[in-house]
This record gives C-alpha cells, sequence and structure tokens, in this order.
C-alpha cells in the first residue's frame, strides 16, 4: 500500500514540476510572430513582458526589472497583443539590457489602443 502511494505522490510531483517548466514558455507566446510597425520582429523569444506604466511631463516609462525605463517615443504603439492577461493593463515591453552600459535598449513598447488618444 505505501509503495502505491509513493508512486502517485511521485506522479503528482512530476506533473507538478512539468506545470512549473512549461508556464513561463507559453505565457510568452504571446509575443511570438509580433511585429512592429516597421514590419520588425519585436521578440527574441525571451525579452518581452507585461509591465506597468507611467507617463511623465517627458514622456512614457515602463517599469523593467524594477527601473523605470524611458521608453523612446518611436518604439511606443497603441495596440493591444492577442492574448494579453490583462495583468499589466496591456503595457508590454521588449527590448535587452546593453552588456557595459548596462542601459535598457527598447526594441518595442505597446500601450493598450485607448491610451492613444491621451498621448
Amino acid at each position: 500500500m505505501a509503495e502505491k502511494g509513493l508512486l502517485v505522490l511521485a506522479k503528482l510531483v512530476f506533473v507538478a514540476l512539468t506545470a512549473v517548466a512549461i508556464a513561463p514558455a507559453l505565457a510568452h507566446d504571446i509575443y511570438v510572430g509580433v511585429l512592429n510597425k516597421n514590419g520588425k520582429e519585436c521578440c527574441s523569444g525571451h525579452d518581452c513582458r507585461p509591465v506597468r506604466h507611467r507617463t511623465t511631463a517627458t514622456g512614457v516609462e515602463m517599469e523593467v526589472d524594477g527601473r523605470w525605463v524611458a521608453v523612446p517615443s518611436h518604439t511606443l504603439e497603441y495596440r493591444a497583443l492577442e492574448g494579453d492577461t490583462g495583468e499589466s493593463y496591456g503595457a508590454h515591453w521588449c527590448g535587452w539590457i546593453a552588456p557595459f552600459s548596462r542601459n535598457y535598449i527598447t526594441r518595442c513598447a505597446f500601450l493598450p489602443p485607448r491610451l492613444g488618444a491621451l498621448h
């Protein structure tokens, strides 16, 4: 009887670990194939994420890795991404951190279409 219980427990652990490993990949799927207004791909498979955003006197900023990053206006688009679950109210940032300067480089940034009229 104890062996059967251990087998059931092992199966449950396997299922839980598999779900944890797959969840980030599925969450990132909303960025696959997303092109910017110039027809260039925004994401290379790991550099996009939902973010918080704010508008300042100098423009839009997005919180990436706990740091507020100024978003260049030419990278900003006002459109919804299919599959967005709403945790960031429609704000998404795609980019990377420059290796030596530690500056955040924005490839694409998205805000919901309703905010386009406000900016």
